[in-house]
């Protein structure tokens, strides 16, 4: 067996993502979360392969000194576009749902993460506006919404 298959369930534990006695579930339900106080929302999404290969590729560029690199997706995208995707590829209605913030600790509890404070102080503060990022060069992934949409679908499934 490849002692790798088990490497992303750690790094999870690790980060305090996921209950060690917690089992993969299958997607259900017919919600997208939101946990932004706007709707229209814009959220730069990037896939984990494309950052993966963007930031394989800046390595291998030569540069001296302090440089910041934004990585976005291929386009920005609000929760009511998430959940009309979900729509067009699970073929029923997917509605987002905002999460009331006084609920928030209970349910990434109740998800298996073991110390949500830190996700919870993030979204706080991409809600109140003091995260922010430093302005510099932008690079786009290529990965389309749909694309991973398909991708979780077909991985939840398995």
């Amino acid at each position: 067996m490849d002692e790798r298959a088990n490497e992303p369930r750690q790094q999870e534990r690790r980060n305090g993502w996921r209950n060690p006695k917690s089992q993969p579930t299958p997607m259900r339900g017919v919600q997208v979360a939101q946990f932004t106080r706007d709707v229209i929302h814009f959220a730069h999404n990037v896939p984990a392969t494309d950052i993966g290969k963007l930031a394989a590729d800046l390595l291998q560029e030569p540069w001296i000194g302090h440089r910041v690199v934004e990585l976005e997706g291929p386009h920005c995208v609000t929760p009511n576009e998430i959940a009309a995707a979900f729509t067009k590829i699970l073929g029923r209605p997917v509605q987002m749902q905002t999460v009331p913030r006084d609920s928030w600790e209970e349910l990434f509890r109740s998800q298996g993460m073991e110390n949500p404070l830190p996700r919870i102080q993030m979204l706080d503060g991409f809600n109140e506006g003091w995260i922010e990022f430093e302005s510099g060069e932008v690079q786009k992934g290529s990965t389309n919404l749909e694309t991973v949409i398909k991708f979780l679908i077909q991985k939840s499934s398995e």
